[in-house]
């Protein structure tokens, strides 16, 4: 049987034996993760994008007193060969997206309570100055809501506007990107204290599921196509009732028909699977599957969605499982795949 090897990427934490970031392969045809190499050696690559086309690898990244993002192009034999950077004064972004068209960077930035947006030359990869830096304002009731958190920057399907998901302030936001310059469209106020972390569309563009941090929740958002706007139609808890430790959701993600969502926590370290009802307006709770690690921070399904694949940032671990996609269940598969303070985990698009 001929092999069928899916490459991908690992960000990491490189506050522990982490060089940066790591490229791994899945063996399609027998279930099977191997981590490859040190793909590069970069301070802080915490998360990463990979260009529709699969010639560039974006990650963000620390430097000295700086952080900002950097662009590799992808190597026939999975090694990365660094393009360019854009650093900026102050800690590291935490999230990095592209477009489609391998035009436009956004990144979202934790501890500066800003996103920015970087032009980019879709023929070499290279990114370019920032075109706009825009501090967001606010604060929320929880201990670590003293400050505006910008977690998520991303696009919506018709990549039309840019969406932003702010921890701190207990917002999301839209914007347009005019001229290279990031313009407020719409701001929806989340529960107070909620922490709103993540966010992932249907495919129909006409819902959005918000993954909170603070409250372990999944909110249901409907989502107006042409005034970017959101409104909240559920709330609905990725965690059980009688768990009373520690727990901080992390990564959500749909698969490609719409029919199931899964949400990640850290502390209970589980996945949680919802179906999704009606054209996405409602979420009904699956059940849980353990990670077989500790703090599950970022899980990726392969292109084929038969199989997915989840990071455990403190216990250094990668977890895969086969998925039924009749019914959306997971599968252990695999769990003592090593790799130093994983966080993201990126496939190569097909």
């Amino acid at each position: 049987m001929v092999k069928q090897q899916i490459l991908g990427y690992i960000g990491t934490y490189t506050n522990g034996d982490s060089l940066g970031i790591y490229s791994f392969s899945l063996d399609q045809s027998n279930g099977e993760v191997s981590v490859l190499a040190d793909a590069a050696h970069v301070e802080k690559p915490t998360y990463l994008t990979i260009s529709k086309d699969n010639r560039f690898l974006y990650s963000v990244m620390q430097e000295q007193d700086g952080g900002g993002a950097a662009a590799y192009s992808i190597n026939e034999n999975g090694t990365l060969s660094l393009v360019n950077k854009q650093v900026l004064e102050g800690a590291a972004p935490c999230h990095i997206s592209i477009d489609d068209s391998n035009q436009q960077l956004v990144t979202a930035n934790y501890h500066k309570g800003t996103v920015d947006a970087y032009p980019v030359d879709a023929e070499t990869g290279a990114i370019e100055a920032a075109s706009s830096i825009v501090e967001h304002v606010g604060s929320g009731p929880h201990e670590r809501q003293e400050k505006p958190h910008v977690h998520f920057s991303g696009y919506t399907p018709d990549e039309k506007y840019v969406v932003v998901v702010d921890l701190g302030s207990d917002t999301v936001k839209t914007y347009e990107i005019d001229d290279g310059k990031l313009v407020e469209v719409s701001s929806l106020s989340t529960k107070p204290g909620s922490g709103p972390r993540h966010i992932v569309f249907h495919p129909n563009g006409k819902f959005a599921y918000v993954m909170t941090e603070l409250s372990n929740e999944v909110l249901v958002l409907a989502y107006d196509q042409a005034k970017g706007s959101f409104s909240q139609v559920q709330a609905i808890s990725t965690i059980p009732e009688n768990f009373t430790e520690n727990s901080q959701g992390s990564v959500i993600h749909i698969s490609s028909d719409g029919r199931f969502v899964y949400a990640g926590n850290r502390g209970h370290d589980s996945i949680a699977l919802f179906a999704v009802e009606g054209d996405g307006e409602k979420l009904s709770f699956v059940e849980h599957y353990s990670t077989e690690g500790d703090w599950p921070r970022d899980f990726s399904m392969d292109p084929s969605e038969r199989f997915l694949l989840a990071s455990n940032q403190n216990s250094s671990n990668l977890t895969l499982y086969t998925r039924n996609p009749e019914t959306g269940k997971l599968k252990l598969k695999q769990k003592d795949v090593s790799v130093p303070n994983p966080v993201c985990v990126k496939f190569l698009h097909q």
